[in-house]
C-alpha cells in the first residue's frame, strides 16, 4: 500500500513538474509573438510613412524615376515579407533604397527646408529608434525562449509539445547602426 501511494505521489509530482514547463515554455513563446507584434507595429508605422515622404520628394525631384520606384518596390517586399528573416531581408534593402532618397533630397536646397519634409523626417527617425528598441527587446525574449527549450528537462516537454525554435530579427549591421538620418546645412 505505501509503495502505491509512493508511486502516486511521484507521478504527481513528476506531471506538476511537467505542466510547469509547459506553462513557463508557453508563457514565454507569448512573449515572442507579443514582442514581435510590437517590431510589427513600428514596421507599419513605417510603412505607411514612405509613400508621403516619396511623394514630398517627388513635388521637388520629379525627374527620378527610378529612385522612387526602388523605394517603393523595396517597401512593397518588406509589407509582403513573413517571417523575421524575410523581414530582416526586405528591411535591409528598404534602408538602403532610403538612403537614396535621402542623398536625392540633398541635391534640393529648397525641399531640405520644407516643413512637411522635415517633418517626415522626423517620424521615420523616431520610428527608426522605435524599430530598433522593439527589435532588441524581441531578441532577448527570442534568446530566452529558445534557451528554454533548449535546456534539460524542458527540451523533453518542447519536444514532446512541438515547440520550436524562433528566428531572431537581425539586420546587416551597417543598416543597424545607420538610422536614415539628414543633415541640413545652412
Amino acid at each position: 500500500m505505501n509503495i502505491g501511494i509512493t508511486v502516486l505521489v511521484v507521478v504527481v509530482v513528476i506531471i506538476g513538474y511537467g505542466l510547469l514547463i509547459y506553462n513557463g515554455l508557453v508563457r514565454r513563446r507569448n512573449q515572442v509573438k507579443e514582442a514581435w507584434s510590437d517590431i510589427d507595429v513600428q514596421l507599419k508605422r513605417r510603412y505607411n510613412l514612405i509613400p508621403n515622404l516619396v511623394e514630398a520628394v517627388k513635388g521637388y525631384a520629379g525627374h527620378e524615376r527610378g529612385t522612387f520606384e526602388s523605394v517603393t518596390k523595396a517597401r512593397a517586399e518588406a509589407i509582403g515579407a513573413q517571417t523575421p528573416g524575410e523581414h530582416a531581408r526586405a528591411e535591409n534593402m528598404l534602408s538602403s533604397t532610403l538612403k537614396s532618397l535621402f542623398a536625392v533630397a540633398e541635391a534640393y536646397p529648397d525641399l531640405k527646408a520644407n516643413a512637411n519634409f522635415l517633418e517626415l523626417q522626423r517620424e521615420l527617425s523616431d520610428t527608426e529608434n522605435k524599430i530598433q528598441a522593439a527589435r532588441r527587446f524581441y531578441n532577448s525574449n527570442v534568446r530566452d525562449y529558445n534557451t528554454a527549450i533548449q535546456q534539460v528537462p524542458k527540451n523533453l516537454v518542447a519536444a514532446t509539445f512541438k515547440f520550436g525554435e524562433e528566428e531572431f530579427f537581425e539586420l546587416e549591421e551597417e543598416a543597424a547602426k545607420s538610422v536614415p538620418k539628414v543633415e541640413f546645412k545652412k
